[in-house]
């Protein structure tokens, strides 16, 4: 089995893992929707794929924005008839990590993008994906949901830990249905965020022992790919070799 002539739904496409599991779907002939905030790397990326012969379309937005997920959905729908599979991509951590540091507004966004706009998604694909009878939407967690830490900090830890929570009420709300949904938990994958979201960002000596966008992607792919008569419903994937991150840890 492949994702081949699927509809695929990514969020978080233009960088990261996102942009690793586009690449990987474009690649295996699936037609990707990649979805961002902004349109000008967006479209680079795209624009890429395309050039590699993949079948490509683009939506920017927020995730966070409950009507422009609907509106995306609503467009692939009517173009496609319908949607295959969603990958939730998008999210983000913050600088401030210690819980006497974070700020509302902190909050606010990491329960948005990570939380909300994984929830508002999987709602809108939904009611296609019970009308086939099939479908597959995978989450994108952390390790930060199992092992919280300052490393990923107070509220990104919990806002994960949320989306694992959500992905399993999912699969108990839809048994039986054809609708199957895996959670899926890295451990440190080396893309962008690491450097924005991290006030001490880690040394490139480490980087190279991390985890790499095309390895997600080759995890993810495989959970599209499985028989509609299996599911994972939970996969942690995580570096071989274990680093000392002690000295990254913020100040209080």
């Amino acid at each position: 089995m492949s994702v081949q002539g699927k509809v695929c739904i990514i969020t978080g496409g233009s960088s990261g893992i996102g942009l690793g599991v586009a690449r990987k779907f474009a690649k295996e002939g699936a037609i990707v929707i990649v979805c961002a905030r902004s349109a000008a790397p967006l479209e680079d990326a795209a624009a890429e794929m395309r050039g590699a012969g993949g079948t490509v379309d683009t939506y920017a937005f927020d995730v966070a924005d409950y009507e422009a997920v609907g509106n995306m959905v609503k467009s692939v729908t009517e173009k496609y008839g319908g949607v295959d599979v969603l990958v939730n991509c998008a999210g983000g951590g913050t600088v401030h990590k210690r819980l006497l540091t974070t700020t509302p507004e902190d909050m606010q966004n990491a329960l948005n993008t990570n939380l909300l706009g994984t929830i508002y998604c999987a709602q809108s694909v939904l009611p296609s994906m019970l009308k086939k009878k099939q479908g597959t939407i995978i989450n994108v967690s952390s390790r930060a949901s199992l092992t919280p830490g300052l490393l990923g900090g107070m509220i990104y830890g919990a806002a994960k830990a949320a989306v694992n929570n959500f992905t399993a009420f999912i699969n108990s709300e839809f048994s039986n249905t054809g609708v199957r949904a895996c959670v899926v938990i890295p451990g440190e994958v080396d893309t962008p965020a690491l450097s924005k979201n991290r006030p001490i960002p880690p040394p490139e000596s480490a980087r190279e022992y991390m985890l790499k966008p095309e390895d997600m992607a080759e995890a993810i792919a495989l959970i599209a790919s499985l028989p509609p008569r299996a599911q994972i419903q939970e996969l942690v994937i995580r570096p071989t070799m274990r680093r000392d991150t002690t000295e990254e840890n913020p100040p209080a």
